[in-house]
């Protein structure tokens, strides 16, 4: 398992002040040119010069281009992953509770969606970094998260599963699907990217065999 950063707290110390401060000076530095100049036409280079930080400053924190661009999005994706876990309980259907952990999701992308977009652009083609594994532990979580909505609804009797884990990795699948036609729509719609979420969660939980 890799090690992860652990997430920031706020800061005591001159010192942690000043890294802190570097730390959200690169992060506005990076969203800045990202979004003014493009993601691949701007340069780690420039960034550290907006910033006013040495480049190895830089490096200290994202250790390339597309770890600044995970930098930028994962303390919100972290933030999100914590509201789910609390939101998730029994007492929730299969389908309430699925729905609610995707619009949680499709509220966040939507206060970012250029940079969103690049995130999940970039994520098949991420190498190594700290920002960039923080990144896909999101990911891991939120399937954990999926699963365990699948392990109540079976517990409770609303369904009957022999292999939760596999319902928690075709409602991620569905979640994926409509994440990205949500960040592909011009105008980003939470309210039909719900409805088609719960559409496909309950095709799923009634299954395709014909009814008696």
């Amino acid at each position: 398992m890799v090690a992860m950063q652990p997430k920031e707290t706020v800061p005591t110390t001159r010192r942690e002040r000043n890294k802190a401060d570097k730390l959200q000076r690169i992060r506005d530095a990076a969203l800045a040119l990202f979004l003014t100049k493009g993601y691949d036409a701007a340069t780690t280079r420039e960034i550290a010069k907006v910033a006013g930080v040495a480049l190895g400053t830089l490096f200290v924190y994202a250790e390339n281009k597309r770890d600044l661009l995970f930098l930028i999005v994962n303390d919100d994706l972290e933030a999100v992953i914590d509201e789910a876990e609390l939101l998730v309980n029994s007492r929730r259907g299969f389908v309430a509770n699925a729905v609610a952990v995707a619009e949680l999701h499709f509220s966040r992308f939507a206060r970012k969606p250029d940079i969103s977009r690049l995130a999940l652009r970039e994520m098949y083609f991420y190498d190594t970094g700290t920002q960039s594994m923080r990144f896909h532990q999101t990911r891991v979580d939120l399937r954990g998260i999926f699963t365990k909505i699948a392990t109540y609804s079976t517990e409770t009797g609303e369904t009957s599963c022999d292999d939760v884990g596999t319902v928690g990795d075709i409602l991620f699948a569905l979640y994926q699907v409509q994440v990205r036609t949500f960040l592909n729509d011009k105008e980003l719609d939470i309210n039909k990217a719900r409805k088609n979420f719960k559409a496909q969660c309950e095709q799923l939980i009634n299954g395709l065999r014909p009814r008696p």
